[in-house]
């Protein structure tokens, strides 16, 4: 499978992009004009500079406004070409790009544009360059790739073929099977790029909201059967902009990039089976059977709040490591590991962080295939010595920098309870806690797509649509990540000011991470009622909240004045009801959630946020304070 990505796709020089795209593992790179203009080497230098990088130059692009033209603008068009092919033949590259074209003075004509292709065709023999003809969606003539395919039939010369792009294709709404009919000899090459549906300029949306595959709305696989279907086996290129990728990380863009290619892929054979795909044969997505563990790093008199406020929400000491500082608290079928441990990968989150979440465990049906196929997808392994007595858990770095667990029984990882901890004599109490609900990571807006795509790409989980959580500060978007079934849930955070709640408790950790877990349970008010014993401090709702609840729902007034005297906040849709509560924010933010899901309620509350965040707000430092340790 060769792999290969545009230039304009991520940001940087072109050296820099050039030293991402190499180590995401890419095979190729489609060189933009600009970042070849813009670059000091010559262009045998840069040429060779490319192949220095193990990267091959898989096209040359964009080409504009050649066909249609007469007279002088003709002659012009194609002495440009030739200027073009001289370049290519000192850079090291036979693929050049030609956009279906925009000029004022173009004609129409399917005859007239082959007759140019067909000319320019014998030109390019000269110079063993292949010729590659794009039907732009807003082209003065030709906006269908069906158009483009007749003109180079037409033309019918060896050097001039189609180029493919899945969004010129897409976001017209053209059936993609259509390309099925394409001889696979004819497709010069193949461009991808995903997007969010939005009703807007073509242009517009084609220059700033593009996205890798996966990561939008188009039905990119489709476009990819088809085009696998023809048997074309030439490179598969990312072609992406987007306004965020601009400014974005180049070696975080490029690695999205990758593997945004290689999921496609083998979602492409997984569809179609009996295509023959010429990409890495890799482990399906994976199901997710819940969240096995919580693993804060802490230590000192953070760690004892942090045990404090455990044991008012019901937990229990269970259990102490073996051999490290780390202790196990639990509930239900939730665990909560303390890891106060001077070296290793918790105390370097610590040192990094303070205390917060660094590792999640995960409960798969195969822990090692699921590692499998996140390093497929370029995702980093994880491994730290393990001493004896203890188990190897297979793992992987997560976006953000923490880690990631895997857990199955199959492989009786799931014993490393009794196998790593001794029991602890902590008197067993509880509060109905049963699960985790789910986890909220948070993380800069910017980054929001690449921590989508890690997990689509990998498990099986779908995406639900963007929400907009109000902060008094700014604002804040949402997306759930979740199973088919709902038995994990990842709700991603994006802030796009550090005003907002979720802004401040990123500029506290350093980067993306997460800022709240959320415990289910089957009845609230009895959690509540026997939390409150336990000694737990609620978040403190205001009594305008409860009559605005009251004048919106009809809710029983018994119930309500219950719901008031637990801090409780309520949310309802066509499908059932939801209770929530929260505790107050520790250790620079970070908090915990308690719900309740009523019937088929599927959210997460989110008309409740601005309540909620600007209680929050009220218990924090103020702004500009720094965080004291």
């Amino acid at each position: 499978m060769k792999t290969s990505i545009a230039t304009v796709s991520i940001s940087g020089n072109l050296r820099e992009k050039l030293d991402a795209i190499a180590k995401a593992g890419f095979y190729g790179i489609e060189i933009f004009e600009q970042d070849f203009i813009a670059d000091e080497g010559s262009p045998r230098e840069i040429g060779n500079m490319i192949r220095d990088h193990g990267l091959q130059i898989t096209l040359f692009q964009p080409f504009r406004d050649f066909e249609g033209l007469t007279g002088d603008l003709r002659k012009r068009a194609f002495d440009r070409a030739r200027h073009k092919f001289d370049l290519m033949t000192e850079l090291g590259t036979d693929h050049i790009l030609i956009c279906s074209s925009t000029h004022p003075k173009a004609l129409g004509g399917v005859d007239r544009a082959a007759d140019d292709f067909a000319e320019l065709g014998e030109i390019a023999k000269g110079y063993e360059i292949q010729v590659g003809y794009e039907a732009l969606a807003w082209g003065g003539h030709v906006n269908d790739h069906r158009d483009a395919w007749e003109i180079v039939r037409r033309a019918d010369h060896p050097n001039v073929g189609v180029v493919l792009d899945s969004f010129h294709t897409l976001a017209r709404k053209i059936d993609p099977d259509t390309i099925r009919r394409i001889p696979a000899d004819k497709i010069s090459f193949v461009q991808l790029a995903d997007a969010p549906l939005i009703d807007m300029d073509l242009l517009y949306w084609s220059r700033h909201f593009r996205n890798m595959p996966g990561e939008g709305d188009l039905p990119v696989t489709d476009f990819m059967r088809a085009v696998a279907a023809t048997g074309y086996d030439g490179p598969i290129s990312l072609e992406i902009f987007n306004d965020q990728f601009r400014g974005g990380s180049p070696a975080g863009l490029a690695r999205d990039g990758y593997r945004s290619l290689i999921a496609l892929m083998d979602d492409v054979r997984r569809a179609e089976p009996a295509l023959r795909i010429n990409a890495p044969d890799i482990p399906p997505r994976v199901p997710v059977d819940g969240v096995e563990f919580i693993e804060f790093a802490t230590r000192g008199t953070e760690a004892e709040a942090l045990s404090g406020l455990l044991a008012a929400m019901g937990f229990t000491h269970v259990g102490d490591h073996i051999a490290k500082d780390v202790a196990l608290w639990q509930q239900g079928d939730i665990r909560i590991i303390l890891n106060r441990e001077t070296e290793g990968f918790a105390s370097t989150a610590f040192n990094m962080h303070g205390t917060s979440i660094c590792d999640i465990g995960l409960r798969v049906a195969d822990a090692h295939t699921t590692t499998e196929r996140a390093v497929a997808l370029a995702a980093a392994p994880f491994e730290q010595p393990v001493g004896p007595g203890e188990l190897q858990i297979p793992a992987i770095r997560s976006v953000g920098g923490s880690v990631l667990h895997f857990i199955d029984e199959a492989s009786g990882l799931t014993d490393v309870w009794t196998i790593e901890f001794k029991p602890a004599s902590g008197a067993k109490t509880g509060a109905g806690l049963t699960r985790v609900d789910h986890v909220a990571e948070t993380m800069s807006y910017d980054e929001m797509l690449s921590w989508s795509l890690f997990y689509t790409a990998i498990f099986d989980m779908g995406r639900a649509p963007m929400v907009d959580v109000i902060d008094p500060d700014g604002l804040v978007r949402s997306q759930a990540i979740r199973t088919p079934d709902g038995a994990t849930r990842i709700t991603l955070n994006g802030a796009e000011t550090h005003r907002t709640l979720a802004g401040g408790f990123l500029a506290d950790s350093f980067g993306g991470a997460v800022q709240h877990v959320a415990f289910s349970t089957d009845d609230i008010f009895a959690s509540a009622e026997e939390m409150a014993g336990f000694g737990f401090s609620p978040l403190p709702m205001t009594g305008n909240y409860y009559k605005d609840l009251e004048a919106r729902f009809s809710i029983d007034p018994e119930q309500l004045a219950r719901m008031r005297a637990f801090n409780i906040l309520y949310d309802e849709d066509a499908e059932g009801a939801f209770f929530q509560f929260y505790s107050q924010p520790f250790a620079g933010g970070t908090f915990f959630e308690i719900v309740q899901r009523v019937d088929g309620y599927d959210g997460y509350g989110a008309p409740n946020a601005p309540f909620r965040i600007a209680a929050q707000k009220r218990l924090m430092r103020p702004k500009g304070m720094p965080r004291q340790e």
